[in-house]
């Protein structure tokens, strides 16, 4: 926040954070709510996954769709749109009569967060200078893992307090009121936002502000892009493992009670938490150094990718519950640091069409979203053990760290339409 002299920046940085942790605790409350949902609803643990999966289906479309409208209406509507859709679909969960009910109301919650991150980014690409970037990206999903580690206490009270329909009531509400808070505050274009000045403006890159009408050039943006896609296909399996299981892996593979696997699966995501925040912190300062955005960049995702595996390996042998703890969370810590450098590289290879290079890329994430889920339950339901998830998954961590190596974000995207040439390892400069 020290490179940030503005307030107004520093004001939208911290109401994008809040969106994403908000946001998080509507898309993770459901693994902490399941047990109890499980059995009160009649689901298997294979109908619960379809559950699980049912949010990634429109939240893999609405990557690129949300992302090109996030490019077209700009950040202050498209997310304002998506408060409103996430408020709704998690109210609706709570009045869940059966499968099909929480099936849809998923759906429904993907629509709404689909667009968000894409298009929070491209809110960062229009605020952010590029030596910012990385730390803005890896704040922002800080508070993601914080609302990972706190929603898993936090519904346990809630359910504990109320019910787990409540749970799902009061949290729709903080979405609406996030969304009076984004369009009451928040301009596109830093230069028309009353708290900015002409010196606050030096260093920002000004062809985000005026991508809005120009049509985006898929077909090459997308083969640019697609290495990062692949790369945080693996990354999102790893992720949807823990969000979607977790608490119900301690729950059921040590026995413990509601309230007590909660407390352990907060132990994890805080670990994130950190995560998230040092990659960005290490990403950005690399990248002062050196000037090489590639290096900055990719030398962060792999360290993530290999540092997860060597920590998540000891629980094929291990079965201490404090042993396994730390050990998820160390792996959890790691490749919580791929999420700043990962999601800053659309920024470093098209600022301009940022939104929809975020969206093509996180729409990876969204898949790994629709598969993991269901092969882990009837896995589960297969064998009865609860650890084959984190055991099948190890191979996905190397995979990830090979393919982050294709991803080149010092090659900066250009739009044949104006120029051939493709311009490589960006300097700090603005652009």
């Amino acid at each position: 926040m020290t490179i940030m002299r503005n307030q107004a920046s520093r004001l939208v940085l911290l109401t994008i954070c809040l969106m994403y942790l908000i946001f998080y605790v509507d898309r993770v409350n459901l693994s902490t709510a399941a047990p109890i949902m499980q059995k009160d609803l009649g689901l298997t643990a294979t109908q619960l996954g379809i559950a699980f999966s049912a949010f990634a289906y429109p939240y893999a479309f609405f990557q690129i769709a949300g992302g090109w409208l996030g490019d077209r209406l700009g950040p202050r509507a498209t997310l304002l749109i998506c408060s409103l859709l996430v408020a709704v679909s998690t109210i609706w969960t709570g009045l869940v009569g059966g499968l099909l009910g929480l099936f849809l109301a998923r759906l429904c919650l993907g629509i709404g967060e689909g667009p968000a991150f894409p298009t929070a980014t491209r809110a960062l690409s229009n605020w952010m200078r590029p030596d910012q970037r990385g730390f803005a990206q890896g704040i922002t999903h800080a508070f993601a893992r914080f609302g990972n580690a706190a929603t898993p206490p936090l519904i346990a009270a809630l359910i504990v307090a109320f019910s787990w329909r409540d749970s799902f009531y009061l949290l729709g509400v903080a979405s609406l009121l996030w969304g009076a808070l984004w369009w009451f505050y928040f301009r596109d274009d830093p230069r028309k936002h009353s708290g900015v000045t002409p010196e606050d403006l030096e260093g920002l890159p000004p062809a985000t502000v005026a991508a809005t009408r120009k049509q985006v050039p898929w077909g090459p943006l997308l083969k640019r892009i697609l290495p990062v896609t692949l790369t945080d296909f693996c990354y999102g399996w790893i992720l949807w493992l823990y969000l979607n299981w977790l608490p119900s892996f301690f729950l059921h593979e040590f026995d413990l009670n509601l309230k007590k696997s909660a407390l352990f699966a907060a132990g994890v995501f805080f670990a994130g938490v950190v995560g998230d925040t040092v990659g960005g912190i290490i990403s950005d300062r690399i990248l002062r150094k050196t000037g090489d955005v590639g290096k900055a960049r990719i030398s962060v995702i792999v360290v993530g990718f290999l540092g997860s595996f060597c920590f998540m390996l000891p629980i094929v042998f291990v079965h201490d519950l404090m042993t396994v703890a730390i050990c998820l969370s160390m792996a959890f810590f790691f490749a919580e640091l791929i999420v700043a450098p990962i999601w800053a590289i659309p920024m470093d290879i098209t600022p301009e069409y940022s939104g929809s290079a975020s969206g093509f890329m996180n729409f990876g994430f969204g898949m790994a979203g629709i598969i993991s889920p269901v092969v882990f339950g009837y896995a589960i339901d297969v064998t009865g053990r609860w650890d084959v998830p984190f055991i099948g998954s190890l191979g996905v961590l190397l995979l990830g760290a090979l393919l982050a190596l294709r991803c080149k974000p010092g090659q900066r995207f250009v739009d044949v339409r104006d120029n051939p040439v493709v311009v490589t390892k960006p300097s700090l400069k603005p652009v």
